[in-house]
């Protein structure tokens, strides 16, 4: 299934051969970089899992370590950037700023060019500030979670000064390809949004992919990205979910890579039909064999131009704030999460401190890698972003999303969902200890944003 004909394995060698022989007789001038590196991050003991309340115990077994894997890449002047995937559920600010900071003060990398992300796999470890309020954890147990989340501060920080350490002329190329598994899962019924199947709703099937290629035309790393929860399981194994089978089928084919997964604006998509390893698997070989397809591809368009990098981080408005009769009854709640949430803001109302009515560190960060325009956005957040943000801003170049970067604070509905209500717009805030859902302005202000950063 997965070998190149003989004639596409001819096509492909002569084609990097052609590429080698034409990077050797312009090698006096100056050329791109790029460095590589990546590190285990499976707990060392079995911890909390994370991503679903109906877990009840920790870890028990493993389908394949968890992992962060960075690229860095510089351009022709010298610029450099730092792109990070993580098998994690969502890396929060108070991780990633101290990782940047770290970075910075080590390497001397400014923050915007450096963009943090997680695959967003529900079986991976919990982290601390990142939905605590779903877990009803014992003081050992937080303990364990906390020290976790030491230990991978330093393995983030190791691992990105290791990737520009290793920094060495490259060739950059760039591609689309497809991947059917991801379906939106908002479905209407008679009571409302639910978390179903919806085959008339709006997703991404596009898998954009950035190679990566030493002079000599070796394989060094691909990039690809999906835009599609990563919940095909929901055992007690650490595992990546499809996208960590994608990337290990990548590696196993191509020995001399590093695959790099990003979730894109899948935030309202699920890989269906799910709940097995066999349908893991498959979704993971789908995309694997996406991304396979188009890195031995002749007409892969070489990334060309220089780069830029810009970051910014806005507040975003909650909607009406309950009042103290609402957070008294909720503390009542035989819902965990909701009781949990409720006791933090009565004791923050006991003390005479104001609910907060905004968010006010959203990150939205913009690159521009020559004719790509790569947008990373924070929160798990939804299909109809990628939809404006690539018409209003496509049309004469490629445009990349990237979602759950830099901080996953909570999900990132757009008007749209907000006023159909469901899961994503109101209820999830719930596990990720928000009073309350958003304020219709959401998508306006990171929409606004964004164009503003990618003038």
């Amino acid at each position: 299934m997965w070998g190149l004909s003989m004639f596409s394995q001819r096509t492909f060698s002569s084609a990097i051969l052609m590429s080698a022989a034409f990077f050797s007789s312009v090698s006096a001038a100056p050329i791109p970089k790029a460095g590589v590196a990546k590190t285990v991050i499976t707990p060392s003991e079995y911890i909390w899992m994370a991503g679903y309340a109906a877990r009840n115990k920790p870890a028990e077994g493993k389908q394949h370590d968890l992992f962060a894997k960075v690229i860095a890449i510089e351009d022709t002047a010298g610029k450099r950037l730092v792109f990070v995937g993580t098998d994690l559920i969502g890396l929060p600010r108070s991780i990633s700023a101290d990782v940047a900071a770290e970075v910075t003060k080590r390497t001397g990398l400014p923050r915007e060019n450096l963009m943090l992300t997680s695959s967003h796999t529900h079986c991976g470890p919990v982290l601390r500030d990142n939905l605590m309020d779903m877990y009803d954890l014992t003081p050992d147990m937080r303990e364990k979670v906390r020290a976790y989340s030491q230990v991978l501060r330093k393995k983030l920080v190791d691992v990105i000064v290791a990737a520009l350490d290793d920094l060495k002329p490259a060739q950059l190329h760039y591609g689309r390809g497809t991947a059917r598994f991801a379906v939106n899962r908002r479905q209407p019924t008679e009571k409302g949004m639910i978390n179903g199947r919806n085959d008339a709703g709006p997703v991404d099937h596009s898998v954009p992919v950035l190679r990566v290629t030493e002079a000599n035309g070796k394989l060094r790393a691909a990039i690809f990205g999906y835009a599609c929860h990563n919940t095909t399981l929901s055992f007690y194994d650490w595992c990546g979910d499809y996208a960590g089978f994608a990337q290990a089928e990548l590696e196993a084919k191509f020995p001399e890579m590093v695959a790099l997964y990003w979730i894109g604006c899948g935030g309202d998509a699920n890989p269906l039909p799910r709940g097995t390893v066999e349908l893991c698997k498959k979704y993971g070989k789908e995309l694997a064999g996406a991304v396979s397809d188009i890195i031995t591809r002749t007409e892969m368009k070489p990334l060309q131009g220089d780069f830029s990098a810009k970051y910014s981080e806005i507040a975003i408005p909650f909607g009406s704030i309950p009042d103290r009769a609402q957070w008294t009854a909720d503390a009542k709640s035989t819902n965990f999460a909701l009781r949990t949430r409720a006791g933090r803001f009565l004791k923050m109302l006991d003390a005479g401190e104001k609910v907060p009515d905004q968010y006010p560190h959203y990150p939205v960060q913009v690159w521009r890698l020559g004719d790509v325009t790569w947008i990373a956005l924070g929160g798990e957040v939804v299909i109809d972003y990628n939809l404006r943000l690539t018409k209003e801003l496509g049309a004469d170049r490629p445009i990349w999303i990237t979602g759950y970067a830099n901080d996953v604070m909570a999900y990132i509905p757009s008007v749209r969902v907000l006023r159909e209500g469901g899961y994503e717009a109101d209820s999830s805030m719930i596990y990720y200890g928000m009073p309350t859902k958003w304020g219709e302005r959401v998508e306006e202000l990171i929409v606004g944003k964004v164009k503003e950063l990618a003038r």
